[in-house]
């Protein structure tokens, strides 16, 4: 046997929480049907940004870097091969300082995507927190209401004992709401 379902009580909700809480419901409908980080909507140009960002990141790069300097230092230095590059390196820096020119603001768009995508983030999680806030305040609403129901039905249970046990004659009202105990005749001994 189900239980009917009580509405929620909203009385003790203000109209602009309400229309907050409405507004966040249909927001939640509408981002579990969009990803916020799907690929599919990035650019080119943020594509190629976050992978050089990812790749110019890690260790991988930087020990691969390394090689390389230190493979053009050492034929420069030790002329195996013709010097293309003497000391102190000009090319070298050269090079360097364009990777560097471009690398730089590359790692900035890179980063400046990923403020966006971390302030749409937290944006949504304040929102979350907001609709959990008012959702925990209609449940407690909720509750108190269920609570009072059921005060009110034991309340109007003991009094329907209470009738019964006077009409039954086993309880004596005394009219002022005490019960006294009868006692019957059989279960007393004669005094003597």
């Amino acid at each position: 046997m189900t239980t009917p379902s009580l509405p929620i009580p909203r009385e003790g909700l203000h109209a602009a929480e309400l229309t907050l809480l409405e507004e966040l419901r249909k927001l939640r409908r509408k981002l579990r049907q969009k990803d916020l980080t799907a690929e599919d909507d990035l650019t080119l140009g943020q594509r190629v940004a976050d992978r050089v960002a990812a790749n110019m990141g890690s260790w991988r790069f930087i020990i691969i870097q390394s090689v390389l300097l230190s493979i053009w230092v050492v034929l420069n230095i030790t002329a195996w091969i013709r010097h293309w590059d003497p000391y102190p390196f000009i090319l070298l820096n050269l090079a360097l300082s364009f990777q560097a020119a471009y690398a730089a603001p590359i790692i900035m768009m890179a980063q400046n995507r990923q403020q966006d995508i971390d302030r749409a983030a937290a944006e949504n999680d304040y929102k979350i927190n907001i609709k959990a806030e008012l959702e925990i305040e209609l449940l407690h609403q909720k509750l108190d209401q269920l609570r009072e129901q059921e005060v009110v039905q034991l309340s109007l249970a003991v009094k329907e004992l209470s009738e019964l046990l006077n009409r039954s004659g086993l309880c004596n009202d005394d009219g002022n709401g005490n019960a006294a105990r009868s006692t019957s005749r059989r279960g007393k001994r004669p005094s003597a």
